[in-house]
């Protein structure tokens, strides 16, 4: 393992009281999360609030309401923690940052009204809007995308598509909330329509295609209807006192803030583990998994496994995204957590993660002939339709709780090792990987599995934890300083001569025992999805 140094902090207090601060917001899968951060981008204050999407004529949403009320409780939480750690209430903050999960479908009629329940990219039902966009232009466009979902709409004539106006992303719309600009930042504009990284906004031509589609169909411009492009550290608006008031309702909270370009948790998460470099790639853990490789150049085939999207500066990267992530090993742990309970254990929830996943390494490489399937959604990138989630093993399996639980570390990384399989087959190679999110907090277990996964040295740093919350507040930063006269300081040399100099990592490598078991363990994922299928459409 090898080790770097940490940050050097500054005068919290002072630095807090001098708005000498940067505030990111994330709206992720099933937490809302908060983080402040000082001149140095360490961590000062955190704050957060748990929710959970919900079914709504047989659509993955969360109302508007919801997402009101939670940026308002992670707003509260974060500034309660303020208070204790600091006995000072902020008033203000340098910049604000906005991010959220990528994608979905957000529309709204020319007065702003919500056209129809927010439909998330957990949503799978664009199956003939994504195929016919994907061959029409010549590029993947996946379920996920805010186009297809557009064009969903439209293939299925409801009634409100007619009248959309303005389409938006979860970022885009609580940054539209804050500021009144109808804008998005480049790498969550990437996950609605493709981007054209020379010019720095969507393809043209793809535009001028969609709308020759659809002409005759529907009365607006898709152009007209995208929010407005902008790349990182551009001006993306102050807070208005209506969007200060909407954060903050005891009006402590002070507007003209400048906000910096709202992002998707992807780009946050290239932020957030310094992988916005050619061959340097990161990996996200949550709900769902992505994996982003930064290339060298194109791929030179279509795979509707792999999209692409850009950095946050507008870089081309290739995303392979898993739909299912660590949602079944978190039902497993509440299980233990239960357990615990009823038998009168005083053991926190925190402590049986890093027990139950420390003793995961104690199994073997391969996991004993036990076998998961984490997918508690469709996933595509095995040819998975249905939901289906399974715990099976061989009738000779050695089914031990370590087996067990390293079965379940094991499949979280399984539908996206087939997606770097064929990034691999394009020729293209990361020289290290960096890995963020909750996933990786108990150190050394996740990382070393995934290490031997991929194949690949894993890197963790001190960020993990607090994942894109806290890349959207050091892009929220990066907008201050430009604006406060370094307009020429790109992004990628902010990031590795500021943000990055001095901080914490530890990288583990593959072994070659890992490498070898996690093999295995593949074999046996592929040779039984047929039968997992079975099960699936048999219900």
């Amino acid at each position: 393992m090898k080790t770097q140094g940490a940050h050097v902090s500054t005068d919290p207090r002072a630095t807090i009281a001098a708005a000498d601060t940067a505030l990111g917001i994330e709206f992720g899968s099933t937490r809302i999360k908060a983080v402040l951060i000082g001149p140095d981008h360490e961590v000062l204050a955190t704050g957060g609030h748990g929710w959970e999407n919900h079914l709504e004529g047989g659509l993955w949403s969360y109302s508007l309401d919801e997402v009101v009320a939670g940026l308002q409780s992670a707003y509260a939480s974060l500034v309660a923690d303020v208070r204790e750690r600091y006995d000072v209430t902020p008033t203000s903050y340098g910049s604000i940052g906005i991010s959220g999960m990528m994608h979905g479908y957000l529309a709204f009629d020319a007065e702003g009204n919500l056209l129809a329940p927010f439909r998330t990219w957990r949503n799978t039902n664009t199956g003939r809007a994504a195929d016919e966009l994907t061959r029409l232009l010549g590029f993947n466009i996946p379920l996920r995308w805010s186009i297809a979902h557009l064009h969903q709409a439209v293939l299925d004539a409801e009634e409100h598509a007619p009248r959309v106006a303005r389409l938006t992303t979860l970022a885009g719309w609580v940054h539209h909330q804050l500021t009144g600009r109808h804008v998005l930042g480049v790498g969550d504009a990437s996950g609605m329509f493709p981007i054209d990284s020379e010019a720095g906004t969507y393809v043209g031509s793809y535009l001028d295609q969609y709308e020759a589609l659809v002409a005759g169909r529907v009365p607006w411009r898709l152009r007209e209807v995208l929010p407005t492009v902008l790349s990182a550290g551009q001006d993306a608006g102050t807070l208005t006192p209506e969007g200060a008031a909407l954060i903050d309702p005891t009006g402590t909270l002070q507007p003209g803030i400048a906000l910096c370009p709202p992002e998707g948790d992807a780009g946050t998460g290239m932020i957030a583990t310094n992988a916005i470099a050619q061959r340097t790639g990161n990996i996200s853990c949550g709900t769902s998994v992505f994996l982003m490789a930064v290339l060298e150049r194109s791929l030179t085939e279509l795979h509707t496994e792999i999209d692409m999207v850009t950095t946050p500066d507008g870089s081309p990267v290739a995303m392979v995204h898993s739909n299912n992530g660590a949602s079944e090993i978190d039902a497993w742990v509440g299980w233990f957590a239960d357990f615990a309970r009823l038998v009168g254990a005083d053991v926190s929830v925190p402590a049986i993660y890093d027990a139950l996943y420390a003793h995961a390494l104690t199994g073997e490489a391969d996991a004993g002939g036990v076998i998961v399937y984490n997918t508690l959604s469709a996933e595509p990138l095995v040819g998975q339709e249905a939901a289906q989630p399974v715990f099976t093993h061989t009738a000779d399996a050695r089914v031990s709780l370590a087996n067990a639980v390293r079965a379940q570390l094991m499949s979280i990384f399984a539908a996206v090792r087939i997606g770097v399989d064929i990034l691999s087959g394009e020729g293209v190679r990361l020289d290290s990987l960096f890995a963020h999110g909750g996933l990786f907090k108990t150190p050394g277990v996740a990382q070393q599995i995934l290490a031997d996964a991929l194949n690949i040295p894993v890197s963790v740093g001190d960020t993990a934890g607090e994942g894109g919350a806290w890349g959207i507040a050091v892009l929220a930063r990066y907008r201050a300083v430009l604006a406060g006269g370094e307009a020429g300081l790109a992004l990628p040399d902010y990031l590795s001569e500021r943000v990055f100099a001095g901080a914490s990592v530890s990288t583990l490598e593959p072994t070659p025992e890992g490498v070898a078991g996690y093999e295995r363990f593949l074999d046996a994922y592929r040779a039984a999805l047929p039968g997992v299928e079975v099960i699936a459409r048999a219900r």
